[in-house]
């Protein structure tokens, strides 16, 4: 392909330090499924100056149309490649640059250092009201967001000079609180940093909401090793609850609202034969974790539930693979969903052991790549930012046929929405 971006040929680089394939039966792991409705709305952050929400209502048929842009009041940034270039279109290196948690979106705000709360309305879901200011974070370059309704707390990576995560407790009758002290990452990064390895990838709860993990890439070029860490949700000390109106239950604000937070005790591990360890998602049903590496393809993780302690349990490399970063487990299908941003591809996997089930060629829609991406119901949703040569996109796969269906349906453009520093992806179901 004529474009391909200096982030994924530096990573790339590191498939030569991958180990070989483990494998694990299985029948070992449960089948999963879940809700099949069709979503409500996507959204994702245009990360610009002038950050803000693009939201893209879900009709029927799982098809996208115009939406709404919503201001966070806070500003994006991007992260430097090597050569001190900006680095899109994978301009925060992450996974999760929002999330929602209830009726609440919460987005970051990397050029600021901040965190925003926008409320959805019930009727409208492409209708977002910011509530109250962000919230300053201790850290910088916030790019990574994981929000727990059951806890009503809500967690930031950041992989500047000041990198680590920081939690808040939150509501929909009082919004953010204060984010409490950074749980520090020793990475001797820049603001911004020079990515994409030696950068926090993601924070993202587990299935029970019981600990917060994140998931950090190494640099072996650097002999920097890369690493999963754990906290638990622990009562707060003399905690009382922020709010008990319904709503506020309804966005993470109930009876455990100011009563619980995220400990700041770390534990650490480093997987065998991970590297630069990217997206991630808890697998239903068990303590697992399907998650991306982008030297090579993806793992399966599988976290003590009471040290938190990864250790792995599947790893399988992907062929022709530029790097492998984002990823998504389909409910209807019970299999996961990887993307390349310099691969016009989408990879179906097992979450079992991790084996390549299918693979959708999408190059004809002539997207350069795509990033984060989310799965709804019965479809998955993928955002390609544009390279600057070609427009962003998101597009649109059916999967109701069930495992190795997918096909593409829609190819829905962003021009004057959106552009090269898009990120993140979320949906509501």
């Amino acid at each position: 392909m004529s474009f391909t971006p200096r982030s994924c040929l530096l990573l790339a680089a590191l498939l030569s330090l991958a180990p070989g394939v483990i494998s694990v039966p299985s029948s070992k792991f449960p089948r999963h499924g879940g809700n099949t409705a069709v979503g409500k709305a996507v959204y994702f952050i245009t990360n610009d100056k002038a950050n803000a929400v693009v939201a893209l209502p879900i009709g029927a048929d799982g098809k996208l149309s115009r939406g709404t842009v919503t201001s966070t009041g806070g500003a994006g940034s991007i992260a430097l490649n090597s050569d001190n270039q900006p680095a899109t279109p994978d301009a925060l290196v992450s996974q999760s640059a929002l999330t929602i948690a209830g009726d609440a979106i919460f987005a970051v705000n990397a050029g600021s250092n901040t965190l925003s709360m926008l409320s959805i309305s019930p009727s409208h879901p492409t209708k977002l009201s910011l509530v109250g200011q962000p919230v300053k974070i201790p850290g910088e370059f916030a790019n990574t967001v994981a929000a727990s309704a059951k806890n009503g707390v809500v967690c930031v990576g950041t992989s500047g000079a000041r990198a680590g995560v920081a939690c808040s407790p939150f509501s929909a009758r009082h919004g953010l609180g204060p984010m409490d002290a950074l749980r520090p990452f020793d990475l001797g990064q820049t603001t911004p940093p020079v990515g994409p390895t030696n950068t926090v990838s993601q924070v993202f709860f587990s299935a029970d909401e019981a600990m917060l993990f994140a998931t950090v890439k190494g640099d072996p070029g650097a002999n920097k090793t890369g690493f999963f860490s754990a906290f638990p949700v622990q009562k707060k000390a003399g905690g009382c609850s922020s709010s008990s109106s319904p709503r506020a239950a309804g966005a993470g604000g109930g009876k455990a609202a100011g009563r619980m937070s995220v400990s700041s005790v770390e534990q650490r591990s480093v997987p065998d034969g991970s590297a630069v360890l990217f997206g991630s998602q808890a697998i239903p049903g068990t303590n697992n974790v399907f998650a991306t590496d982008a030297a090579f393809g993806a793992v399966i993780l599988a976290v003590d539930p009471a040290s938190g302690r990864a250790t792995t349990l599947a790893k399988v490399e992907l062929p022709g693979q530029a790097a492998t970063c984002w990823a998504t487990i389909s409910p209807a299908t019970g299999t996961a969903f990887v993307t390349d941003v310099a691969v016009n591809r989408m990879v179906e996997m097992s979450v079992a052991d991790a084996s390549i089930i299918a693979e959708l060629d999408l190059s004809a829609n002539g997207d350069p790549g795509l990033t984060d991406l989310r799965a709804a119901g019965n479809f998955i949703y993928a955002l390609s930012p544009g390279n600057g040569k070609t427009e962003g996109a998101v597009t649109v796969v059916d999967v109701s046929g069930g495992s190795g269906s997918a096909a593409m349906v829609q190819h829905f453009g962003l021009k004057g929405v959106a552009g090269q520093t898009a990120t993140g992806m979320t949906v509501l179901i």
